[in-house]
């Protein structure tokens, strides 16, 4: 009797690992995807996921729901370790039901979600599905809403990730949405409100799920996706390398690898930033310079590219950067990068990772465009998240710092720990030649020659203002440095940040401009 009662515990095991069935397994590979359990096997460490709700079964019987079931219900749910360190997973399966959401379905995610947020560790979700189950109707959607609610109480407490691994459409794109980190895989993975034929209905566009909501999409146009991957593969190992910089919870510091100090000079940084303050350079390549070699991992390369944000290593410690980029609209400013760059400055603020900040900004973009889409509340975004951040954080001027822009980039008078200065530096209200027109107009006006007469001025107004050395006079700037000297300074500043405790006066949240 009991060893009947093992065989059927094991043969309802077994049929729950076929997912919807051989065919529709191999289905999902001819696609060029992996199914739901070769995601989880590749993602955690090897024979630690243990699932949970492994033998659950819808509860719909009309429609003929009720001689369809499937143990499982469509998504896999459970925990493990990625590299040692506990993590939460959910990962729907295509095979089931084309991984549309249950209300049962909705339950097991909701489960692990609350286990994550009660034992402090990251949130994973596998996505993969054609959306609510429409023969469930409004339970579907409350199922939906409860995902919804669990991702707002864990944001900033536990990191969570998204992988968008095929499509995701209608309501399913919020929980993405309002999670951390969005990663998609090209190709075969796609996010939309509204789909191609409703597009087409509303608003009689011709679109493909591919141009409308696909990867490159969302990382060059929208933003709405962080990371894009060339496979599913491709896809689970960024989210490996992710995990590595950020700790479990808001609670925890981040993680450190082991580094033995030792001359920590780089002179390559000295011949980065050229002779003349007009020509670009690739911030990127200070980057490298200053931080742990091979240690930067990029966030959103492709979208607003005239800001650089992401995670690198100093000294074996995890840190965020926010980067200014001169090689793109000579990294000025505008509303993309000001969102961009006030997200990420959000997120490294909750999980207490420490803030490095380049500067080489010559201000705001201007233009009509960015005025009546908001240029004033979304670079205000960018002043209130550095304003508002408690994270130890560190400012390297490496050339213009113009106007407000010079306040918005982590400056002394909002906070930051430490500002450094490269001798280059720039600190102005606006560039030599704008001021000098406005300061020396009339006198070059009535000039004999008033271009040689606007050069001299513009020369004298450089050498008094467009330098770093006033801000340093007024302690706005605490070090004019060597650029070859930048590296071994903030491996001893974030050392001496360490352990620095900041408070915000008492509130419910503040107000940020959305």
């Amino acid at each position: 009797m009991k060893k009947n009662k093992s065989h059927i515990l094991q043969q309802k095991i077994e049929n729950g690992k076929q997912g919807g069935g051989a065919y529709r397994n191999e289905a999902q590979h001819k696609k060029g995807k992996l199914t739901a359990r070769e995601r989880i096997t590749l993602l955690m460490d090897p024979g630690s996921f243990e699932e949970i709700g492994a033998l659950v079964l819808h509860r719909t019987k009309d429609f003929g729901m009720d001689s369809q079931q499937f143990y499982g219900d469509g998504v896999i749910t459970g925990y493990g370790t990625i590299n040692g360190r506990l993590a939460y997973v959910f990962a729907q399966d295509f095979t089931v039901f084309g991984g549309a959401l249950s209300e049962t379905h909705a339950e097991k995610i909701c489960k692990v979600m609350d286990l994550a947020m009660k034992t402090g560790a990251p949130m994973i979700g596998l996505n993969d599905s054609g959306g609510a189950r429409i023969q469930e109707g409004v339970r579907s959607l409350g199922g939906y809403a409860d995902i919804f609610y669990r991702n707002v109480l864990a944001s900033g407490v536990i990191p969570q990730l998204s992988a968008i691994m095929g499509p995701c459409a209608g309501g399913a794109v919020y929980s993405p949405a309002m999670t951390d980190f969005t990663l998609m895989v090209e190709n075969t993975s796609y996010m939309f409100v509204t789909g191609p034929n409703v597009v087409k209905t509303v608003t009689n566009e011709e679109v493909s799920p591919e141009e409308l909501g696909g990867a490159s999409a969302h990382s060059t146009k929208s933003g709405v996706t962080h990371l894009t991957a060339a496979n599913d593969m491709e896809c689970i190992a960024e989210i490996k390398k992710l995990l590595s910089y950020i700790p479990q919870n808001c609670e925890d510091t981040t993680p450190k690898v082991a580094y033995t100090l030792g001359d920590e000079t780089r002179p390559v940084l000295e011949t980065i930033v050229p002779e003349s303050n007009n020509q670009p350079y690739d911030m990127r390549a200070v980057i490298e310079g200053i931080c742990d070699e091979a240690s930067f991992f990029e966030i959103h390369s492709d979208y607003a590219t005239n800001i650089v944000i992401g995670f690198a290593r100093l000294a074996g410690r995890s840190i965020g950067i926010v980067a200014n980029q001169p090689m793109s609209l000579a990294g000025v400013l505008d509303i993309d990068s000001s969102k961009k760059a006030a997200r990420f400055t959000r997120f490294c603020d909750c999980f207490n990772i420490p803030l490095l900040v380049l500067v080489d900004v010559p201000g705001f973009l201007p233009g009509t465009d960015q005025e009546w889409h908001g240029i004033i509340t979304n670079g205000a975004k960018l002043l209130y998240a550095f304003s508002e951040a408690t994270v130890p954080r560190v400012t390297v001027i490496t050339r213009k710092a113009y106007g407000g822009a010079y306040d918005v980039m982590n400056s002394k008078h909002i906070g930051a720990d430490i500002n450094y200065a490269w001798p280059t530096a720039e600190i102005a209200v606006m560039g030599a030649k704008g001021a000098s027109e406005i300061i020396f107009k009339k006198e070059i006006s009535e000039a004999a020659d008033p271009a040689k007469k606007l050069a001299e001025k513009e020369a004298e107004y450089a050498e008094k203002f467009a330098t770093p050395y006033l801000a340093a006079e007024r302690g706005f700037v605490d070090e004019v440095i060597e650029p070859q000297y930048t590296r071994a300074k903030l491996i001893k500043a974030f050392a001496m940040l360490e352990n620095k405790v900041a408070t915000l006066p008492k509130k419910k949240h503040g107000n940020i401009p959305l």
